[in-house]
């Protein structure tokens, strides 16, 4: 059985992309999304004072878009500047309902929102930068001086925005726990007859990413 985790004062949970657009009924969904809602909303309640959200938030267009590519469909990979690219649906479209942050979500304890992947020409998954890995988003100047050092990530997907999140706050120096029962993820196939839930996994427990459930905090 796991040991319990205490939340400290350096400790802040992130809602990564917590947007009807990646929920049942949405444009992109990820199946069991809204589930994260709840979870999400007890964890703000009993365990954390300290959050921070994130938003896709895609013009109309974006070179993420399968329909921005003649005949491309969606869930095919292209080779963009910056390297490969999966395609989407449409969706996260600025100013949309389903690009908002859920209405449902308790926003109180939620003390900055960061929007990624307005640029029309890059996809940006992670919560620190762009796909092409050059253009930072600024989380990481605001987490440091606010002096947050172990991040607490949720949200939607695993094995996309969250999991490519959790890899660069590795690397940029911070301890890194993900929640599970507060995430889903797309799972979509791989090569190898795996799928980039069980990639994702694999490379972020190498990276010395921690995996939780809710359970397992303590106030």
């Amino acid at each position: 059985m796991p040991a319990e985790v205490s939340i400290g004062p350096t400790d802040i949970i992130g809602l990564v992309d917590v947007q009807p657009t990646f929920m049942p009924g949405g444009e992109l969904p990820v199946a069991g999304g809204e589930t994260v809602v709840s979870a999400i909303n007890r964890l703000l309640a009993r365990a954390f004072v300290h959050a921070f959200a994130t938003q896709d938030w895609h013009p109309p267009g974006h070179a993420s878009f399968a329909s921005a590519h003649a005949g491309k469909s969606p869930y095919e990979a292209i080779e963009l500047a910056y390297g490969s690219q999966i395609l989407w649906p449409d969706h996260a479209v600025q100013g949309t309902p389903s690009a908002a942050i859920h209405p449902a979500i308790e926003l109180a304890r939620v003390e900055v929102i960061i929007r990624k992947g307005f640029h029309p020409g890059i996809d940006s998954y992670s919560t620190f930068f762009e796909n092409a890995r050059t253009t930072a988003t600024g989380l990481d100047g605001w987490l440091r001086q606010r002096g947050f050092r172990r991040l607490f990530l949720t949200g939607l997907a695993t094995d996309f925005c969250v999991g490519w999140s959790a890899e660069d706050a590795v690397r940029l120096g911070y301890d890194v726990v993900v929640i599970e029962d507060a995430c889903r993820g797309i799972g979509l196939p791989t090569a190898d007859g795996r799928t980039t839930l069980d990639d994702t996994r694999a490379r972020l427990v190498g990276l010395g990413v921690r995996f939780i459930r809710s359970d397992d905090l303590v106030a």
